[in-house]
Formats: structure tokens, sequence, C-alpha cells
């Protein structure tokens, strides 16, 4: 009986031991699924910012090459490159002439010699000057000031009407301000927003800075009054024809972006307002870059933007929807956008495995660059007559994987 009972106990034990081992099993498995995530996330938060592969690869891709019936795109086989040792050259140093062309040049004579030390040791004549030869340089900051301008006006009276009933009097017109009933100038208004825009000093700073520098009171109110005012009567009608200028383009590039108002009619201070951004590509012309603030992200404010424009037109911009709504373009895939994700696929440690499909990815959008770089403007032509092809890679990132298929009809213009 002691025997059977002992045998019994040993079975529930190796079975106890089954369980635990199981179990054991299942937390090794979901801490290293959690180990991968974590990394990811270590990788996205402390990891550098910048897209850049650094170690250079050989045996790029060719963006042509056919692919198989399978449609798997076949290995890289890695090279031996033979570098040619270079010399480093430093680079020449810039001369004041270079540096300061900009400025204007002020020569000051050195007078410093007195009459004794001008009188020559051997026999005595006074020396003559024979040449000068600029010894050292100085740049001087002259500080900001400001001018009080009073515009005094001429009134004018008719003599031979003076002692009549209706005396006649002309008095000389003043141009208009401005800003109507205001003190400022263009050269005030500029300073202002030049200091606050490209500058980024907000206005309460340059109220304080303007009162310890110059000793003068303008409040922030006062400052802010005179960037909209001169927004909604100078620069509107500017961008208004930049915008038809725009109208006439085929190739464009548009972005969005969250801003945050705090007053805002039906909208909490908490959400999220948006500045869309809208601009001209690499056409040959002049570059047109347009801000347009909207309250949504709704694809609305970008369909009103270009409802002008020809139904031929590109435009690069990002996977958002909202861009959907531009019916007459030919939307463009971002390389840029979709490079991003494919270095995000690649595993930690795998940046130089050329069978792994986010790196063959990676290479892909890297030879697209490189062309771009040597061809340029000219191959927009060309692009226009080739067909749409896809690029369909399986990518796993951490615990999740991502399945991407960019329809690419062009995207040789990056934004």
């Amino acid at each position: 009986i002691q025997l059977l009972e002992l045998k019994d106990t040993i079975s529930q034990l190796n079975n106890l031991i089954s369980g635990l081992q199981k179990t054991i099993d299942n937390l090794n498995l979901q801490l290293a699924n959690k180990d991968a995530e974590l990394n990811y996330f270590k990788s996205k938060l402390f990891g550098s910012s910048s897209e850049r592969f650094k170690t250079p690869i050989p045996g790029q891709l060719s963006l042509f090459e056919e692919l198989n019936d399978d449609r798997t795109p076949e290995l890289i086989e890695a090279e031996d490159i033979q570098v040619e040792a270079h010399k480093r050259t430093r680079k020449k140093k810039a001369t004041y002439d270079e540096m300061f062309s900009s400025l204007p040049v002020k020569q000051v004579m050195i007078n410093n010699l007195s009459a004794e030390e001008l009188v020559c040791p051997e026999c005595g004549t006074d020396m003559v000057a024979i040449g000068t030869e600029v010894v050292r340089t100085e740049v001087i900051f002259h500080k900001a000031t400001l001018e009080r301008i009073e515009y005094v006006a001429t009134t004018y009276e008719c003599p031979a009407c003076k002692d009549t009933e209706e005396p006649q009097f002309i008095k000389d017109n003043d141009a208009a301000p401005l800003v109507p009933h205001s003190y400022v100038s263009a050269s005030l208004a500029t300073h202002v927003m030049y200091s606050k825009f490209i500058n980024a000093m907000p206005y309460h700073r340059q109220e304080k800075d303007f009162y310890t520098q110059f000793g003068i009171k303008i409040s922030r109110g006062t400052m802010a009054h005179w960037t909209i005012f001169c927004a909604e009567n100078y620069f509107n009608p500017l961008i208004d024809y930049w915008h038809r200028c725009l109208s006439k383009r085929r190739f464009f590039g548009a972005d969005e972006t969250p801003i945050q108002v705090l007053k805002e009619s039906d909208k909490r201070p908490q959400s999220k307002s948006y500045v869309w951004l809208f601009r001209s590509g690499d056409d040959g012309g002049a570059p047109i870059i347009i801000y347009k603030y909207h309250p949504t992200r709704n694809g609305d404010a970008a369909a009103e933007f270009f409802k002008d424009n020809p139904d031929d037109s590109y435009l690069i911009a990002d996977g958002f929807a909202g861009y959907n709504k531009l019916k007459r373009f030919r939307r463009c895939c971002c390389y840029a956008h979709l490079r991003r994700y494919f270095i995000e696929a690649i595993p930690k440690g795998h940046e130089k495995d050329f069978t792994d499909p986010g790196v063959q990815g990676m290479l892909y959008c890297n030879k697209i660059f490189e062309w771009g770089d040597e061809i340029g403007y000219s191959v927009i032509q060309q692009m226009e007559l080739m067909p749409a092809w896809q690029i369909t890679c399986s990518m796993t990132t951490g615990a999740s994987s991502q399945h991407i298929v960019s329809d690419i009809s062009y995207g040789c213009l990056i934004i």
C-alpha cells in the first residue's frame, strides 16, 4: 500500500512539474516579447532621430529590377570593395574680405608716433611717408536706436480772401500712416515681427526689452495689433498673389502640423488646430511656400486650396487619408516616409543582413535618393510615362508584424 501511495505521489509531482514547466515557458515567451517591445520603444525614445544609414552598404538593389513571380525580392550578395586611401585636406580658412563682404569699410589711420620718433636716428632727417598697410581689422557693433519723427503740415491761406466773409485755407496733405491712428512706422513694425517670428522673441519680452534699452513702454497687445493689421491689409494680398501663381504649377508637396489655439469659438483650448503647408515642387520655377491655418485636420482644407489647379497635377504627401479628397491629383508616395518604416522594421543587430526585407526596402529607397541627386529635374518628364509599381514587404517590429503595400506612381520629387 505504501509503495502504491509513493508511486501516486511521484505521478502527481511529475504532473505538477510538467505544468510548472509549461508556465515557465509561457512566461519566458511573454518576457521575450516584452523585451523586444521595450527595445523598440527605447530606440524610438532615446535612439538617434536621424534616418541616415551611416554604415556604407555594398550591393545596392536596382529600382527597376524585375521581381520573381512570387513577388519575393532577390537577395543581395555582399561584395568586397577596395577603397583607395585619400589624404585629408584642411578646409581653407575664409579671409576677412570673404567673411565681411557685405559690411561697409571704414579705414582709420594710425598716428601713434611722436615727432621725435619720426626723426632718422642716423642723420637726424625727418622721415617721410612712403605707403600704408592694413595691420588689423575690427568689427564695430552699433546699438539699435529709436528716433521720433514729427511730420509737420503747412497751412496756406489766400491773401486776397483773407478779409472777406469766406477766407480760403489749404492744408498740406499727409501720407496715410502704416496703421491708422498709430505711431508705428514700417521699420518698427518690421523689427517687432522679425523678433517675434524669426528670432522667436515673444511680445512680452520685447515689451521689457523696449523699456530696458530705450525707456519707452510699448505693450504686448499693441505689438500684436500691429502684426494682425499688417497681416490682414498688406500680407494677405501678397499671399493671394502667390496662391494664384501656385495654382498654375503641377508639382506640389503638402503636410500639416498641430497647433494649439487658446481662444477659438466652439473649441476647447486643449483641442488641436492645424497649420497646413503647401509648397511648389522642384519644377524649375521659383519656390513658393504657403502656410494655411485650419481649425481641423479635415481634408477639405487641401481640397479648397488646390481647387483651381490643373487635373494632371502631382502631390507628394504622407499617407494621411485627408488628401484622398484631391480626386483630380495623382497622389505620390513620399519615399522619406516609406523608408522610415523600413528602418524601424530592421531588427537590432541586423543592419547589415541583406536578406532582411527591411534592409532591402531601405536600399531601394536609398537608390532612389541617389538617382534623384544625380539626375535632378530632368527625370520628371520621363517619370510621367512610367507605369505604377508596387513594393510589398512583410516587416516584423518587436512582437508585432506590419504589412505595408505602397502603390507608387511617381516618387522622384522629395520635399
